[in-house]
């Protein structure tokens, strides 16, 4: 039982930084940990990290970078100067680009992000992974790009929550496992195909469960996370 560890992140999945505040003020204290995507981070920039950081907030900047490795490199010394907490790769960069990040991190020393490599979108089903080329089925991409990215010195995964038990019996308790596609057992799936509650994805082994709809959308976003962290801690 991995729950008592495991922290939940608020996808702050917003059109501008005017509603950060807002949601941040809806939400219980209790709530540490906050991710900007790319839909916030291209519409505010760095300026939203900072209003996070003003309030005592931990960042989970997912970016999922995918690019040349030199590109990659800069792109993690940049964020390692906006002092993020958590930061995203995907994995199918390549084993030369996943080497770059981390390398790129480890220059920062103890104030480096955590870089976090994705191995599947949870929007992605085994028929999407052929229509692209891919054979594996969802689990052993999974596996296999797994294994690849914490060869190459990454810190941890993005993976749906139908990953998490395969990943921690193959990889054990050290990398850090982030676990989107998070709905209360009453919440519509919306786009994303692999989904869990937060007590199960707890229990399998997250160390990070991230929700964005489910508490954005919510009639009553604080009673839902206060929810969500009992069901995480239980």
């Amino acid at each position: 039982m991995r729950g008592m560890n495991s922290e939940l992140i608020v996808a702050l999945d917003l059109p501008n930084e005017e509603l950060v505040d807002a949601t941040l003020r809806a939400l219980p204290e209790a709530v540490h940990w906050y991710k900007v995507g790319l839909e916030l981070f291209c519409t505010a920039g760095p300026a939203v990290l900072a209003r996070l950081q003003q309030r005592d907030k931990r960042i989970f900047l997912d970016l999922k970078l995918h690019d040349i490795p030199n590109t990659v490199a800069a792109a993690v010394h940049a964020a390692a100067g906006h002092r993020v907490d958590l930061l995203t790769v995907h994995a199918t960069g390549g084993a030369a680009m996943l080497k770059a990040a981390a390398e790129a991190a480890r220059e920062h020393g103890t104030e480096r992000p955590q870089i976090i490599a994705v191995t599947t979108l949870t929007s992605l089903s085994h028929r999407d992974l052929k229509a692209i080329g891919v054979e594996r089925d969802v689990s052993e991409q999974a596996i296999a790009l797994g294994r690849m990215a914490l060869d190459c010195g990454i810190d941890g995964l993005v993976c749906s929550p139908l990953e998490l038990e395969q990943l921690r019996e193959a990889f054990g308790a050290e990398p850090i496992l982030v676990t989107p596609g998070i709905r209360l057992a009453d919440d519509q799936t919306d786009d994303q195909k692999r989904v869990s509650t937060p007590e199960t994805a707890a229990r399998l082994g997250a160390d990070y469960l991230v929700v964005g709809r489910s508490l954005l959308n919510a009639s009553d976003p604080r009673a839902t996370a206060e929810r969500m962290l009992q069901a995480i801690a239980g």
